[in-house]
């Protein structure tokens, strides 16, 4: 009989069960593995696609516009006689030509033919000598003729749909004040050059005469408020005397400003809102010597003037007032059309855009919020006389001196678009300076948009700026004690808790900072500023105190649940500074913290300021740092610390030598997260800031960030409009800005990690 003491038991490590154990264990690694692969390479398709969405939406800004010729033909109408006015109705479908005669021809742009014609209250023996458009979309005309006499006509277009038919447009003639024209100058005297403004209150015509003289006429208009009838009154109007040759004038459509163009190439800017004691405002010299203006034109909204020059130049002016708030006509910004002289201007009727015609031919828009010309391209052979462009300046029919009338189609979309404004300062009509400002609607239709994304950016930044300014340093320490010096027992408390707050709603966040912290601050500003400077210096004295107390007392807290007795500190000393802040108010800042920085230190105060964001944001920014930073300071190798401590490092010494370098990777991503989670937050500054696109380090005003404005404005965006598609860049701003933060950000963590490794 064998005995079997002192032999090693024999394991079997190839049985049917291990074997299907191992196979198992390999089928779930291998699912697990490819699942993981999928998942990483889905959230980079993902990514990826939300790149080339945002590209889609947003490349259309800048896309080339382009023009595309649809039809020539004859001149509708009598072709011997002068056309003194073209125009296309706005579906691009009708045309209107007024000629020299007094006739009106209405004809089909796709082919010429004429449809309809009026002809006009002509006096005997006159013809139409001068023609000026009213405000831009209102249709309105002022004729002048050859006898001293003007006329306001209005053509009119009634579109019907017709049971079983396509849309019909049906042309007209109306006579707004009559058919009876009214005389301006003496007999005999031609009208060369006329203005018309027709306001809510009253109505304006001035000329000039062919001997060289200004005549007008003002009449106040009154409205019956129980029959809604309009009466006018003539009243006297006073016109600006000038003993130089005047070559043409233009009226603002509000009838305020009167700018009258002398031979010199000078123009006179009057004041005639006194209509029997006009102002000269200014005089400027429009144009350089040897230079002849060929055409002077309104911008949309009558603020800003136009002045074209056989140069090829197009330079805008505006009134602009000075610090004594008077008025002076600014030379903003200048145009060069690109070829021959710039023989007439169309103007676009709901966009700061015109369009030039040359004497080469050649066509260009332009654009003067963007500063840039959107497209020039050669239409004919022949020099151009006169242009019409559609209301939504998608067509544009052109006269050439062969008698042709040219219709093309206009492919401009988006031309208030470049990158000066979005980017760069830009000099906005009504403000005295060039500034970046962000400012997409308004409540008329003649407002001029601003869409500079600096203010916007500067929001975004000074939002996370503010935010981590508050989140870091208390999320950082709070992670170097918690993974270091706090007891394991009181951490395995806390570090869920903490972690817990992240799941609290942003919304919750921002309703919280700006119905309850908002109001509260700014009734204990002094109480909030002195929690910043009681806290820090009683937490410190307590320390001292603590450190340096009995030992009987000190051993009852065991090691690491320090932090514990700190709260009823911290908790007495806030107190402490909020029931003092009435006191500190009155004794420093005269009973009104906030009208002392207004009135003695120039500090706008904003209720919904960057203090509060700073707050609200920073409270939902800390767990996500704190959580990360603490997760890489408690990996830490043991080993490495019980090292240090072991050569005679103290435990302080210990974590800023040893743990804080080698865990540095991983709390350098908790920050990089954190900023990406401050910089896109949106619910918190959507309802804590004012959302004020304004450009201002004070902490005491709010702000607009990128998440914010998109947010607001998106669902009330035009869908395929320049607004939308802005909205979208700021979204891909927004996007790249992230990626590339990121993107350094593990570049500098690899860095990091490759250097402290050897550790």
């Amino acid at each position: 009989m064998q005995s079997s003491v002192g032999k090693a038991p024999q394991l079997e490590f190839d049985t049917p069960r291990l074997r299907r154990h191992r196979q198992l264990r390999a089928l779930k690694d291998r699912v697990a593995r490819h699942a993981i692969a999928a998942g990483g390479l889905s959230v980079i398709v993902a990514v990826t696609l939300i790149f080339f969405y945002l590209l889609y939406e947003v490349f259309p800004l800048f896309r080339a516009s382009s023009v595309e010729p649809l039809a020539t033909y004859d001149r509708p109408g009598a072709a011997e006689s002068v056309t003194r006015l073209l125009a296309i109705e706005e579906q691009g479908e009708k045309g209107m030509r007024l000629t020299a005669r007094g006739l009106v021809y209405f004809f089909d742009v796709k082919n010429g033919v004429v449809e309809s014609s009026v002809t006009l209250p002509v006096p005997e023996g006159a013809e139409v000598t001068a023609v000026a458009e009213g405000a831009l979309g209102s249709r309105k005309v002022a004729v002048g003729f050859s006898s001293g006499e003007i006329l306001m006509l209005q053509h009119d277009y009634r579109v019907t749909f017709p049971v079983g038919q396509q849309r019909l447009i049906t042309p007209s003639v109306v006579y707004p004040q009559g058919e009876t024209p009214i005389r301006l100058a003496p007999e005999g005297v031609a009208l060369t050059s006329v203005a018309l403004s027709d306001g809510d209150d009253n109505l304006m015509y001035v000329a000039v005469g062919s001997d060289g003289k200004l005549y007008g006429k003002r009449f106040e208009k009154e409205e019956n408020f129980l029959s809604g009838e309009v009466t006018m009154e003539e009243v006297a109007l006073a016109l600006p005397a000038s003993d130089a040759e005047i070559e043409s004038i233009a009226l603002s459509p509000n009838g305020r400003f009167l700018y009258l163009v002398q031979a010199t190439g000078t123009i006179d800017m009057h004041d005639l809102s006194k209509p029997d004691k006009p102002a000269l405002v200014d005089t400027v010299a429009a144009v350089t010597a040897g230079e002849t203006i060929t055409d002077l034109r309104f911008l949309l909204g009558g603020y800003a003037l136009l002045v074209a020059t056989d140069k090829g130049r197009v330079i805008q002016f505006f009134p602009v007032r000075d610090e004594n708030n008077r008025f002076a006509l600014e030379k903003i910004r200048e145009f060069d059309s690109g070829s021959g002289d710039v023989v007439t201007l169309a103007m676009e009727e709901r966009r700061k855009g015109f369009i030039t015609a040359s004497s080469d031919g050649a066509v260009a828009a332009f654009n003067t919020t963007a500063h840039n010309r959107a497209l020039q391209e050669g239409l004919s052979d022949q020099p151009i006389l006169r242009t019409a462009l559609a209301p939504r300046a998608n067509f544009l029919l052109v006269e050439t001196a062969d008698l042709k009338l040219h219709l093309v189609a206009v492919h401009n979309e988006h031309p208030d678009v470049s990158f000066s404004a979005l980017w760069d300062k830009v000099w906005y009509e009504g403000y005295d300076k060039p500034d970046y400002i962000w400012q997409s609607s308004a409540a008329n239709n003649d407002f001029e948009p601003k869409y500079s994304l600096m203010p916007l950016v500067f929001g975004t930044l000074k939002a996370a700026f503010y935010a981590m300014l508050l989140a870091v340093p208390l999320a950082i320490c709070g992670a170097i004690y918690a993974a270091h010096f706090m007891a394991p027992a009181v951490r395995r408390k806390v570090k869920p808790a903490i972690e817990l707050m992240e799941a609290i709603p942003t919304v919750i966040l921002g309703f919280l900072a700006g119905l309850f912290f908002a109001p509260f601050m700014e009734e204990n500003l002094p109480g909030v500023f002195a929690v910043l400077l009681i806290v820090p210096v009683g937490v410190v004295a307590f320390a001292f105190a603590w450190a340096n107390a009995p030992k009987p007392l000190t051993q009852w807290v065991p090691d690491g649940w320090d932090a514990v007795v700190l709260i009823p500190v911290i908790v007495f000393l806030g107190w402490i500074s909020f029931a003092i802040s009435g006191y500190l108010e009155i004794w420093f800042f005269g009973g009104d913290m906030r009208l002392w920085l207004t009135r003695d230190m120039g500090i706008d105060y904003s209720q919904r300021n960057s203090l509060v964001i700073g707050v609200a944001m920073g409270i939902a920014v800390i767990p996500t740092i704190f959580s990360i930073a603490e997760d890489a300071i408690f990996s830490v190798p043991k080993h490495l610390m019980f090292g240090s401590l072991a050569l005679g490092a103290t435990p302080w010494q210990t974590m800023i030598r040893v743990i804080l370098p080698t865990a540095s990777p991983g709390i350098f991503s908790a920050l990089m997260i954190g900023l990406g989670r401050a910089v896109g937050e949106t619910m918190i500054v959507l309802m804590a800031t004012g959302n004020t696109a304004i450009m201002d380090m004070n902490i005491f005003e709010g702000m607009r960030t990128l998440s914010a404005n998109i947010a607001v404005e998106m669902p009330e965006s035009e869908v395929g409009s320049s607004h939308f598609r802005i909205l979208f860049l700021a979204g891909f701003v927004l996007f790249v800005f992230t990626f590339f933060v990121n993107t350094l950000a593990e570049y500098v963590r690899q860095r990091l990690r490759k250097k402290y490794s050897v550790i």
